[in-house]
């Protein structure tokens, strides 16, 4: 007779705050990660300035640093919705820059507010990030309820990538395309009636739409961040304890002291470091790339990164972590590494050939390759995470996976913020070659790597 006990459903209630949380997770990390890069090559910005937006990704390098704060200070729930707000009242005042600079023949000034302006965005993003996870942690706090809801947590953090990629950048493609608005046309069903009677669209000027973009997402974000405030659950008492500050960063140095001693830990941290590093300095420099080299409009592109690019990661994301479930992390690593180092081919091939994104067959075959490269990219996400995790010991677990990703991404952000250099020197081309040649120290570091032989998704190797 079987007496083990059924699996408790999921909560509506719990699925709603999961799926409105970590959508407001994923809504600014994609907007000054992606939205940036596609901002600042909108506005014809050289390759090397948009390869030093790549800096943008220190913040969530570097967030364990002041992550102890959040355990100290306050409730996670009260710094999620204080980041969210803040993030709405940047995003409004990014739209608002744009609006001047529109206005204004002398452009720089607004132009280097708003890249100050993606710097500070990036800050309480990252932070935001820290809150959400934490907050993740205290409302589920049984390992099987983790488990259960971590899905919703993928989709909502995706669903977020789509909407800025393909919603965002399609709506700045469709105020772009809007013909020149005079006061008599105010209405046509396509003008935009209040704001066209004081500012009138100008054809190839870039501004005004980023400023309509700008708006929606902030006022998006205001929503989530009043939502959050009226109805999230509340998890935890308010904290004001100074003395629990040292003990926290205590707590962290000893983390890093036990990390830095587990077996191998020099062959283990140059692993992490190139595995994926390939990958990282490629989509560095994807938006110039396609938007420029390979003329994918706007609009082209708000599908191609959107649904096509989301869809590809998914499904590599989840491809690796059955394969992994099914031979183990020995036995997959050797296949996965190879078919995501493989596919930056596909890349070197779109910048040696140039199809067009004019004609239906170069625009199918650079969505083609983008889709491939995103599900071979989520085939080597899966097993990276799967061997961070396998470094990590149980009393550990969460600063120890903390200092791993940001040992892994820190070396990543260097080579990308100058990467728009290299390209300029060199071309995409050769920026391409050099990206698969980084993913060769990675190979050759896998025969001595201790990769938990016995470890399978969701167990512990420590």
């Amino acid at each position: 007779m079987n007496t083990t006990p059924p699996a408790t459903p999921p909560s509506r209630r719990t699925i709603l705050w999961v799926l409105s949380t970590y959508f407001a997770e994923g809504f600014p990390f994609t907007v000054v990660r992606f939205l940036s890069s596609v901002f600042f090559t909108d506005l014809g910005a050289k390759e090397s300035v948009i390869g030093y937006l790549n800096a943008l990704n220190i913040p969530w390098n570097l967030k364990f640093l002041w992550a102890p704060l959040l355990d100290v200070y306050g409730t996670k729930r009260g710094w999620l919705v204080c980041m969210q707000a803040i993030h709405a009242a940047l995003l409004f005042l990014a739209a608002l820059l744009c609006i001047c600079a529109y206005l204004s023949p002398q452009q720089t000034i607004a132009q280097t507010l708003i890249a100050l302006l993606f710097v500070v965005m990036a800050i309480f993003a990252a932070t935001n990030d820290v809150a959400i996870d934490a907050y993740y942690l205290a409302g589920l706090t049984e390992r099987p309820q983790q488990a259960l809801y971590s899905g919703y947590r993928v989709m909502a953090y995706r669903i977020a990538v789509i909407f800025v990629k393909s919603g965002l950048v399609g709506l700045i493609a469709y105020c772009a395309w809007l013909p020149l608005c005079t006061a008599t046309e105010t209405n046509r069903w396509y003008c935009l009636p209040q704001m066209v009677t004081l500012l009138h669209l100008k054809s190839g000027d870039p501004y005004l739409p980023w400023a309509y973009t700008f708006t929606c997402g902030g006022l998006l974000f205001a929503l989530l961040a009043l939502g959050h405030w009226r109805y999230l659950p509340r998890f935890e008492a308010a904290r004001l304890s100074a003395p629990l500050l040292g003990q926290t960063f205590a707590f962290f140095a000893q983390a890093f002291r036990t990390y830095l001693e587990q077996h191998k830990i020099g062959v283990v941290l140059g692993f992490i470091i190139f595995y994926r590093i390939g990958d990282e300095v490629l989509f560095s420099m994807v938006t110039p790339f396609m938007m420029r080299e390979l003329l994918v409009t706007k609009a082209q592109y708000s599908w191609i990164g959107g649904w096509i690019g989301a869809t590809g990661s998914i499904v590599g994301a989840m491809l690796g972590g059955w394969w992994i479930q099914r031979t183990g992390l020995t036995r997959a690593i050797w296949p996965i590494t190879l078919l995501m180092n493989l596919a930056i081919w596909f890349y070197i091939g779109l910048a040696w050939y140039k199809p067009s994104a004019t004609t239906l067959e170069g625009v199918s075959l650079i969505a083609s390759i983008h889709f491939v490269e995103q599900v071979a990219a989520g085939l080597g996400a899966a097993a990276l995470l799967v061997f961070l995790l396998g470094t990590c010991h149980r009393e550990f677990k969460a600063a120890h996976y903390a200092i791993g990703s940001a040992i892994m991404s820190i070396p990543a952000t260097v080579l990308g913020v100058f990467s728009g250099n290299f390209v300029e020197a060199f071309g995409y081309t050769t920026l391409f070659i050099s990206a698969f040649v980084l993913t060769l120290p990675a190979m050759a570091f896998i025969p001595f790597v201790p990769l938990h032989s016995g470890t399978k998704v969701g167990e512990t190797a420590h």
